[in-house]
C-alpha cells in the first residue's frame, strides 16, 4: 500500500513507459478517479448498514462502529498516491490512454 505522505517524484521515472509526462499524468489521473469511485462505493455500502429513517442525536454520537469505519477511510492514502504507486510499479496499463486498468 502507498504511504499516506506526499513526496517528490522523478520525472524520468514517471515517463519511462510513456515517454510523455502528460500521458503519464493522464493515466494516473484516470486510475485515481477509478480508485476514488470504488472507495466511495465501498464506504457508502458500509455506512448504509447504519442508516435509519430517523436519526436522533443520541444515535449519531453513540455509533462507535460507524465512527471507526469513517476514520479508517479518512486515514487511507489519497487515490492519486495509490494510482501513482500502481503506475510506477507497472500495475496499471492503458490502451491508447482510453481504458485504464490495473493488472493483478
Amino acid at each position: 500500500m502507498a504511504k499516506a505522505e506526499i513526496s517528490t517524484r522523478d520525472l524520468n521515472e514517471l515517463t519511462k513507459d510513456t515517454n510523455n509526462i502528460y500521458k503519464s499524468v493522464a493515466i494516473i489521473s484516470k486510475r485515481a478517479r477509478q480508485i476514488s469511485t470504488k472507495v466511495k462505493e465501498e464506504l457508502s455500502e458500509k455506512l448504509a448498514e447504519f442508516s435509519t429513517q430517523v436519526d436522533s442525536l443520541e444515535e449519531i454520537f453513540e455509533n462507535k462502529e460507524q465512527i471507526e469505519i469513517s476514520r479508517y477511510y479518512e486515514k487511507m492514502p489519497k487515490p492519486s498516491l495509490l494510482a501513482t504507486e500502481q503506475f510506477l510499479d507497472g500495475k496499471v496499463y492503458s490502451a491508447d490512454n482510453k481504458d485504464i486498468s490495473e493488472t493483478e
